[in-house]
């Protein structure tokens, strides 16, 4: 009789219990209900008001140049579709010779940062020399180096071997490993595989240069694309370099030639602009549209928060 009451008693108090956290579960579903559809407000306007600016800059590309400063508005009176092909042949040469340029720098830049950077992350990763803590910790040192200081001295050096006014000044610092940025990263990168591939590949008979192309790079394909990635971006968008090392309005890439649309004297073709503009951020769109995925493994996997 004693075990049956002590077992309706324990029945009633774990249905009490229950009771209890269904009420505290409910209350703080409706709560958690509340704070989502805050949270999910507050980033829908901190988006708005991020991609206002784009929009605006798309939007003023097919309106007259009469309005673009005068209505502030997301919606133009007239569409004028032909900035887009007044735009394109504005220039001598046509816009598409700029954008071939952009392309040839930044495709020459990709793979030398690929090469170089991954070579030299390698070294610090995987070798043992003299002074490789004191190495590393310099190269770690120049990224805090903003570019106007070394900018004199290089201009100097590639002034000396007569490549000024060509491409060579853009692209040949690349495949000098010069982006601390993308060294250290991949560093982190290969420091998370295992080096027991590395001795097992060793005891197969495998050299340095065998574990790095056929066991490391393979692996490394985050840490490659990223680099690739971020390298796309800033060598598109380099106005500073171009503007010193080119001079040849036929070499003159992208950002150059959007300069040349503003005029000091008034006539500027801010209608062509935009709309060039909006032609220039379609390869950027679309390295980030087809490489995010690559993008976020490579920076969650390399210790980069």
């Amino acid at each position: 009789m004693t075990t049956e009451l002590i077992t309706t008693r324990d029945r009633r108090f774990a249905q009490e219990r229950q009771r209890i956290r269904r009420r505290q579960s409910a209350g703080l579903g409706g709560r958690s209900k509340v704070s989502v559809v805050v949270r999910h407000v507050f980033l829908i306007a901190t988006s708005a008001l991020m991609l206002y600016p784009l929009l605006w800059m798309v939007v003023s590309s097919l309106r007259p140049n009469d309005e673009i400063f005068r209505l502030p508005g997301l919606w133009p009176l007239s569409f004028e579709v032909s900035n887009y092909t007044e735009g394109w042949n504005a220039l001598s040469p046509s816009f598409g010779t700029y954008l071939w340029n952009s392309i040839v720098v930044v495709a020459g830049s990709i793979v030398g940062n690929l090469i170089s950077c991954s070579m030299a992350a390698y070294a610090f990763a995987r070798l043992n020399f003299h002074f490789k803590r004191t190495m590393f910790a310099i190269m770690l040192v120049t990224i805090m180096l903003p570019v106007h200081i070394v900018i004199v001295p290089q201009y100097i050096m590639f002034s000396q071997l007569g490549m000024v006014n060509t491409f060579w000044p853009l692209i040949l610092p690349k495949a000098l490993a010069t982006d601390a940025f993308f060294i250290f990263l991949m560093v982190q990168f290969i420091r998370g595989i295992p080096r027991d591939l590395d001795e097992a590949a060793r005891i197969d008979g495998a050299g340095h240069a065998r574990i790095f192309l056929q066991i490391l790079l393979p692996m490394m394909t985050p840490a490659l694309a990223t680099t690739a990635i971020f390298t796309f971006v800033w060598v598109w968008n380099d106005f500073f370099g171009a503007l010193i090392y080119l001079n040849n309005p036929d070499l003159f890439t992208v950002p150059l030639a959007l300069r040349q649309f503003m005029s000091a004297q008034g006539a500027s073709n801010f209608g062509g602009m935009f709309a060039m503009s909006v032609v220039s951020l379609v390869p950027v769109f679309l390295a980030f549209l087809f490489g995010q995925r690559f993008l976020i493994r490579g920076i969650a996997t390399t210790g980069i928060k």
